[in-house]
């Protein structure tokens, strides 16, 4: 099965793969029409009530192959205000094929015509909610017409996903539907689930259909969270970076824990940072150079009163003290928290409540437990058990990055040769902290590997390429573009 959210993401990466609208509107069409013909006889008077979107676009290609058929085409509003270029050109091909349309100036006075079959294409899947004009008017005149319904993709005021039907709604006693079945159809007794062309890759690979139905950043300050990096003490650069790429990403606010010893460096590098040496260190005369288990409680207490997105891991390096603080902040931590780089090894000996989501390059996937290999779509299998083993979701950077839940597989082939470079993980991490704001781990880890190499094709320097670059570009990145 799939949801609404996921088939508009699974429809766009379509497109960016070379199926354009077009033609999966074309197959969708076909499909309804065959359907309707399973249906009626020639000459049967058939009524199509056509919404102003892709779904009533459907119903539009539907009708020129319904020849042999008393066609009626019922679109509901001006043509003007079809909402999409291509439902708007089948609108067009209609009266060049001459066939019986009508714009629905007032749905209040709409009424059918004894038609022996209706196609409800007034609504797709990913609108929910009450009916409301012009849809409930004709709604009720559906229902009143008596003639038995086919609904496409689902019936006029029912939820893909949870099968609810508002006040009013359609109540269809066949629907056809397309790629895949929706769950609030599961009960549904006669569905047609037509395949219409979508390629395997636009469901397994990440495309920028997954960017698009994330949705944007929140409207209000402290809407799209605050990141928490702790880091830094050999290495003062990854921990900037990660915070950079994570207000690039859209984070309201990124906040850098770090050793007194390295304060100023990463202070240094952006005024947007705010940056906040460690407290006590306890009793060790080098304790100001690294994290110690004494300034965990702290952390912790500063991570989850605030409700940050924590990345523990970039340039913590890997002193015994350290090691130890990352276990236990690990340990007695209970948020969410992108770990990466020198904390990663650490994982498999931490029994926590945090919701982790690792970011390992192909050694540090191995020091987790998973395969050692060059070819990380080759073990997508044995990455997804060791995510299952692990119960967190893991993002195993390569040349294709695999994302896996412990369930699900996918895969994510945006990026240059030029991310060999260091510090584009540390950027994967800030960007993947900031999508946690708004969604889940395995939806969060999908999107931002596609953000982050996207922002790298979008640079176009080849092996010039430098991290700091990829926060300019991310925030294009997160628009979605079709042109991966």
């Amino acid at each position: 099965m799939i949801t609404s959210r996921r088939m508009a993401a699974v429809d766009r990466n379509a497109s960016a793969l070379g199926v354009p609208l077009r033609a999966l509107m074309e197959s969708s069409g076909n499909a309804v029409a065959r359907r309707v013909r399973d249906l009626t006889d020639p000459g049967d008077r058939v009524a199509l009530a056509c919404g102003r979107g892709n779904n009533g676009g459907d119903a539009l290609v539907a009708a020129r192959f319904l020849t042999d058929r008393d066609v009626r085409v019922h679109l509901l509003g001006r043509p003007e205000s079809i909402t999409t270029d291509v439902a708007r050109a089948n609108w067009d091909a209609l009266d060049s094929a001459g066939i019986d349309a009508e714009a629905v100036g007032d749905s209040r006075e709409f009424a059918l015509d004894d038609p022996d079959l209706i196609v409800d294409a007034m609504l797709g899947t990913g609108i929910t909610g009450d009916l409301r004009e012009p849809e409930s008017s004709v709604a009720r005149a559906i229902t009143d017409a008596g003639a038995p319904v086919l609904a496409v993709d689902v019936d006029a005021g029912v939820d893909a996903d949870s099968g609810a039907a508002t006040p009013g709604a359609v109540d269809a006693e066949h629907v056809v539907t397309f790629h895949d079945l929706k769950p609030g159809l599961a009960d549904h007794p006669d569905v047609t689930v037509a395949d219409i062309g979508i390629p395997a890759a636009a469901e397994e690979v990440v495309g920028p259909g997954d960017v698009a139905v994330l949705g944007g950043v929140g409207d209000h300050k402290g809407d799209s969270g605050r990141t928490f990096v702790i880091g830094g003490g050999p290495y003062t650069g990854a921990p900037a970076l990660a915070a950079g790429a994570s207000l690039s990403a859209g984070a309201d606010l990124a906040f850098v824990a770090c050793p007194e010893s390295v304060f100023e460096p990463i202070a240094g590098y952006s005024e947007d940072l705010i940056v906040q040496p460690y407290g006590d260190g306890g009793d060790t005369d080098d304790a100001a150079d690294h994290l110690t288990p004494a300034q965990v409680p702290a952390l912790v207490d500063t991570a989850e009163r605030h409700d940050d997105t924590v990345v523990l891991g970039p340039g913590l390096g890997r002193h015994p003290e350290t090691e130890e603080a990352a276990r236990q902040f690990l340990a007695d931590y209970s948020g969410t928290a992108v770990v990466d780089a020198d904390a990663l090894a650490l994982v498999p000996e931490v029994d926590t409540d945090a919701e982790l989501l690792l970011t390992p390059n192909r050694s540090e996937l191995a020091e987790l437990g998973g395969p050692e290999t060059d070819d990380l779509v080759a073990a997508a299998e044995e990455i997804r058990d060791l995510a299952a083993e692990l119960g967190h979701t893991v993002l195993a950077k390569g040349t294709v990055d695999v994302i896996t839940d412990g369930e699900t597989v996918r895969r994510c082939r945006a990026g240059t040769p030029g991310m060999t470079v260091g510090g584009t993980g540390d950027t994967l991490a800030g960007v993947v902290a900031a999508l946690l704001a708004r969604a889940e781990s395995f939806e969060a880890a999908c999107v931002g590997s596609y953000v982050n190499g996207r922002a790298a094709e979008l640079l176009d320097r080849g092996k010039g390429l430098r991290a700091t670059e990829l926060q300019e570009t991310i925030p294009v990145a997160l628009e979605g573009d079709d042109d991966a």
